[in-house]
């Protein structure tokens, strides 16, 4: 018998697209170019089904996507060009890697007959991308791209989740193929064997100065109830990692505060006479261990229980008394369970770690006009408990941890690992994905110039967040770096600055200019009625510094240490 049914032939391009697709793929972030015109053209078929976000710079459109993957659990979904399209992307690649945020960076390639001649943008991606990806792959044969986008679907989200690169060449793309799809990625979570879970129970019991430490990916609004139950139940203090405040309600009286630059010295304490860490999810690195310096290296004097969804990180840096490997959702859920044991003696080292927390709100009046501290104390008491703020890299964060509050899950988007010029693109990735929810971006001057350009992004598709500029007319951080190490030897380190105001309004933003600490109420308000994204630069007083310590105080300190 003669099988009349034709074959189904698809393009390169058409088959990458139709995986996305399946993978449950509604949006894409982008910067044009012609080594992948193939699946752009693909893109036009489905764009009711994928919406696809063009950036005005690939870091902008790899931070969003990565943003996105925080924001959501699913891959965050980039395209670039070859060459300076990809190394301009690679900023995002390392801020989901060490973020452990799920992504999937699809980079134009050169033709197959023009690899290693250093063709025109041509860059081995394997080579480039080796250790700051968890996997990268180039696709030579279009046939093969279901197999393959399945294996970068499941590698971004299962175990520790993280970034995946997929390399492809232009003319695999616009090759005609018969392949058959693969279906939808799977959610494979390790679960705690019920002997580690026995263990746990013990070593809570015989504590007297236990914390939890929260932090890295993987995480859903489900688990974070589900730990919230398990700490409540067993009455333990709870610390967040750096930049994961948002794993548990800062609000209640379990909150100890967050292990990152802006840790309170009551904390720093606590960690160092814990008698027991339970951390769950972060990997204990250098931000939260105060440059490892917190926990003796390889074995702690604490004893430690380090759940990790990759068994990679177990044992790592630190060897632990008892290692889980499992899943944050799954484990969650496993703890949420359990019954509650010796709850009752750690009652005044849950109060004492909860009343240093506090305590650091407390800021002394910075030199200026502009009080950071009250304008985040106003935003705290003012914002929507769902509303998302989001931060690059800069001593104007120090402000924003210090006094804002996280009530729910997902409402904090800043890179853990440091990177500048995050805020705006995350925000705009941010409202994009969620438009009913107030997003509000910080930046320093500093931080802000370099992704500023996506606010053309945020007007073009209407996302109507809110950044803050926090203008001080130097990169602060390393300026705040310099005094201490050679004082008053300024180099490097000054900035001129446009008018942010008016270079927002020239993008058709609405935006404000606050140079004293009683206008950013009624700015924030005006910002909120014009129903437009919109801006408000800060002038903040080159003295203030850190929310502690002013300019001319670090120098100081430093000329006498010597």
């Amino acid at each position: 018998m003669t099988d009349n049914k034709a074959p189904t032939l698809r393009t390169g391009g058409q088959v990458l697209v139709d995986a996305l697709r399946i993978n449950g793929v509604e949006r894409a972030f982008c910067v044009p170019g012609e080594s992948y015109l193939a699946v752009l053209d693909a893109l036009h078929d489905v764009k009711d089904d994928i919406e696809l976000i063009v950036c005005r710079q690939e870091g902008g459109a790899a931070y969003m996507a990565e943003a996105y993957g925080k924001l959501t659990g699913k891959p965050g979904i980039c395209f670039v060009t070859r060459g300076p399209g990809a190394t301009n992307a690679s900023v995002g690649v390392h801020t989901a890697f060490q973020d452990s945020t799920p992504m999937i960076l699809f980079i134009g390639q050169v033709a197959r007959d023009q690899v290693e001649r250093e063709a025109f943008q041509e860059i081995d991606y394997r080579r480039m991308f080796g250790q700051m990806a968890k996997w990268v792959v180039e696709v030579d044969d279009a046939a093969r791209l279901p197999e393959l986008l399945s294996q970068a679907f499941h590698r971004a989200t299962n175990g520790r989740p993280g970034p995946v690169v997929v390399a492809l060449p232009e003319d695999m793309l616009t090759d005609w193929v018969d392949t058959a799809d693969a279906g939808p990625s799977l959610a494979i979570e390790p679960a705690a064997p019920s002997g580690a879970l026995a263990q746990l129970q013990i070593l809570i019991s015989q504590a007297q100065r236990p914390l939890v430490v929260l932090g890295g990916g993987g995480w859903s609004n489900q688990a974070v109830h589900d730990i919230r139950r398990f700490i409540e139940t067993q009455h333990l203090p709870v610390a967040a990692s750096f930049r994961c405040q948002d794993l548990f309600d800062n609000t209640l009286p379990h909150y100890a505060g967050d292990l990152g630059l802006a840790a309170g010295p009551q904390l720093v304490e606590a960690v160092k006479q814990s008698d027991l860490l339970i951390v769950i999810g972060a990997r204990l690195g250098e931000m939260t261990t105060g440059g490892y310096a917190l926990v003796d290296i390889p074995v702690p004097k604490q004893k430690l229980v380090h759940v990790h969804p990759g068994i990679e990180e177990l044992g790592r840096v630190y060897q632990p008394t008892l290692a889980i490997n499992a899943g944050m959702k799954t484990f969650a859920a496993q703890v949420a369970a359990l019954p509650a044991v010796g709850a009752r003696g750690h009652a005044d080292w849950v109060e004492q770690l909860n009343r240093g927390y506090r305590a650091n709100f407390e800021c002394p009046r910075s030199p200026g006009d502009v009080q950071m501290s009250e304008v985040i104390a106003w935003l705290n008491e003012q914002l929507p408990h769902d509303s998302i703020l989001t931060c690059g890299a800069g001593n104007y964060t120090g402000w924003v941890h210090r006094g804002y509050q996280h009530r729910t899950f997902r409402t904090l988007l800043g890179p853990t690992n440091g990177s500048m010029g995050y805020g705006v693109p995350a925000a705009v990735a941010a409202k994009i994905t969620f438009p009913e929810r107030t997003v509000v971006a910080f930046a320093g001057d500093g931080c802000f110039l370099m992704n500023g350009q996506e606010l053309a992004t945020a007007a073009n598709y209407d996302a109507r967040l809110i950044v803050i500029v926090v203008n001080n007319g130097m990169y602060g951080t390393i300026r705040m770096h310099q005094e201490r190490s050679y004082p008053g030897r300024v180099s490097g380190t000054e900035l001129h600055n446009p008018d942010f105001a008016l270079l927002a309004t020239a993008y058709g933003l609405h935006a404000e200019t606050v140079v004293a600490t009683e206008h950013f109420a009624s700015a924030f308000q005006r910002c909120v009625a014009s129903n437009k994204p919109a801006l408000i630069e800060i002038q903040v007083d080159p003295e203030a510094l850190t929310p502690k310590m002013t300019l001319s105080q670090i120098r100081e300190k430093a000329l006498a240490s010597r």
